[in-house]
């Protein structure tokens, strides 16, 4: 890309230098794409004594109902252990479980085998995680917190407020282009290959297309701002009502709904529900060799097993599902007409290219080994097990 060799270009891994390994849920009923769904199902946890209890949460090796653990930071739920938990459910959390599948989290460190406290630490309305993943043409950035199933998640900036980037130190200033981490990650989501590595450039024209297409890309993932739209005439419409969503299904694995698509027409049926149009690119949008509408709706109509919290779903397809159905399709096609453009990027020709010997030779890589470790955050207190006071 951008005519250097593989070689010549630095790994994302040396840009961003810290990450994080993907948190590990666990068990999957404290997630949810319903936020009063969770709720439910939190109070059925709680309604439930002993063995009953117990089965209902899922024991692993890391967590059990007897398991003793702090907050988490930035979060009000309790810490006393789950077997004498009563109450209401912690308040549910907007989480990105999977690339484009926005959906809800009880914050509960009780509920989450590995929740990686220090992505809590700096979870806040100025960051932007970068997530990795080894299914997709280029990572995912996300204002929500990530849930991804494999890869790194690399955040924006180590402290909360939107400060202290977490790029190698010195790297803004010598590409001489923007001081404005943003910008960086724009150029990042526009010229990152597959294998991880970014080419860089001197040019400030070939830059500023750039981040010009990044930021597009950043503004259809991120979805925190103006809401996007298609053309008129190109919006999608329900045609027919969405059917309603039985809370379970008596063989607990048949899909509760089936989805299909008419090419011809760019409609898309749910049962006896229709949404149109869809354009053929939006539908087609894979990640990981999985067509992501296809994905969004079996995840909202999969049947779960009788018994079990998960099985605990909406009574009727939520409204807010639909819209959320629209959004993604119009995401979906909007993305679909940027990604080539990305390829265009690539074809711009070996503009003053900036290598990684270029970067070895300013002192501005390997970054050093304290930039690949989270940051100290020591301005908010966080309650440890049992209601002590945590110690950072």
């Amino acid at each position: 890309m951008l005519g250097v060799t593989p070689d010549d270009a630095p790994p994302l891994a040396d840009l961003m230098p810290w990450s994080v390994a993907p948190p590990r849920l666990g068990r999957w009923w404290p997630l949810a794409p319903d936020p009063a769904v969770l709720k439910d199902r939190w109070a059925a946890l709680i309604a439930a004594e002993g063995p009953d209890r117990e089965a209902l949460f899922e024991p692993t090796r890391a967590r059990t109902l007897h398991t003793a653990v702090g907050q988490l930071p930035g979060r009000s739920a309790g810490t006393g252990r789950l077997v004498r938990a009563t109450g209401p459910c912690p308040e549910p959390v907007r989480v990105l479980a999977a690339p484009f599948d926005e959906q809800w989290l009880i914050p509960d460190h009780r509920l989450i085998d590995a929740a990686r406290p220090e992505l809590w630490r700096v979870a806040d309305a100025h960051q932007v995680f970068v997530v990795e993943s080894p299914d997709s043409p280029f990572p995912t950035a996300t204002s929500l917190f990530p849930l991804p199933r494999a890869g790194r998640v690399r955040p924006l900036f180590r402290r909360p407020g939107g400060t202290e980037p977490n790029l190698a130190p010195g790297l803004l200033d010598h590409l001489g282009h923007s001081a404005d981490p943003l910008d960086f990650l724009a150029w990042v989501l526009a010229a990152v290959r597959p294998d991880g590595t970014v080419p860089l450039t001197r040019d400030p024209g070939l830059w500023s297309r750039g981040v010009e297409l990044g930021h597009r890309v950043l503004w259809l993932l991120r979805r925190d701002g103006e809401r996007p739209r298609l053309p008129g005439g190109r919006r999608p419409y329900v045609r027919a009502p969405l059917p309603s969503l039985p809370r379970s299904h008596p063989d607990g694995g048949t899909p509760l709904l089936t989805l299909r698509y008419d090419r011809e027409e760019e409609t898309l049926h749910l049962d006896g529900g229709r949404v149109s149009p869809v354009p053929p690119q939006a539908w087609d949008f894979e990640v990981g060799g999985v067509r992501v509408l296809e994905q969004w709706c079996a995840v909202r109509t999969a049947a779960a097993e009788p018994g079990t919290l998960a099985a605990i779903r909406p009574a009727a397809w939520p409204q807010s599902w639909t819209s959320e159905l629209l959004e993604l399709i119009t995401v979906l096609a909007l993305l679909a007409d940027v990604l080539p453009r990305r390829g265009e990027l690539a074809a711009a020709g070996p503009t003053a290219p900036v290598t990684t010997a270029d970067l070895r030779e300013a002192g501005v890589l390997p970054p050093p080994a304290r930039s690949r470790r989270p940051a100290s955050i020591l301005d908010h207190a966080e309650e440890g097990p049992e209601g002590q006071l945590a110690l950072l």
